[in-house]
């Protein structure tokens, strides 16, 4: 398996993964746009649960989507366009999205409104900052589409004087919009 270019960052940890895919319903055929992609992985891993995906990832800094472009290139994942740009522009200038991971919060609001009006019918936002957690809820409410927020908190073993002791890792926030199909 090829090793992942990294960028500061990321990339999200697997446990934070796993849930926010889980939670975003991702289908065969879908358009999937990955915000804020970073290195990608959200959409490498998107590939593994639906087949057919057209993946639009996007970042606005040029360094992510240099990885990004790499990593798709070495898990050989297809069907893909990186975008470097503004999210909300970027989303406002595509066909259609079906479903969205946001992992990048700049102009969160704006995002949230462009991808709400391509269609999509789930949105799954990761934060870590309580301001940003409160703005995309209080956000998605407003717009008629919050569905959830789910805490998330997970340790990883480590070893301490021959015994294992469990560390923490950051804790995550995982918000989900969903709107009638």
């Amino acid at each position: 398996m090829p090793e992942l270019i990294g960028v500061t960052g990321g990339p999200t940890k697997p446990e934070i993964i796993a849930v926010s895919l889980f939670k975003l319903d991702i289908r065969d055929g879908d358009v999937f746009a990955d915000v804020g992609c970073g290195t990608g992985l959200i959409s490498i891993e998107a590939t593994r649960l639906a087949k057919n995906l057209k993946i639009y990832a996007m970042d606005a800094r040029a360094a992510a989507v240099d990885a990004a472009t790499q990593n798709f290139k070495n898990f050989g994942i297809e069907n893909t366009e990186v975008i470097l740009g503004e999210s909300s522009a970027v989303i406002s200038n595509l066909e259609k999205v079906d479903c969205a991971f946001v992992g990048g919060t700049k102009n969160i609001t704006a995002v949230l409104d462009a991808l709400i009006e391509k269609g999509a019918r789930s949105i799954i936002v990761n934060a870590v900052r309580i301001e940003t957690v409160v703005r995309v809820i209080e956000h998605m409410k407003m717009r008629g589409v919050f569905d959830e927020a789910v805490h998330i908190i997970a340790s990883r073993g480590e070893e301490l004087t021959g015994e294992t002791m469990f560390k923490p890792e950051n804790p995550v926030f995982i918000m989900s919009a969903k709107q009638k199909e």
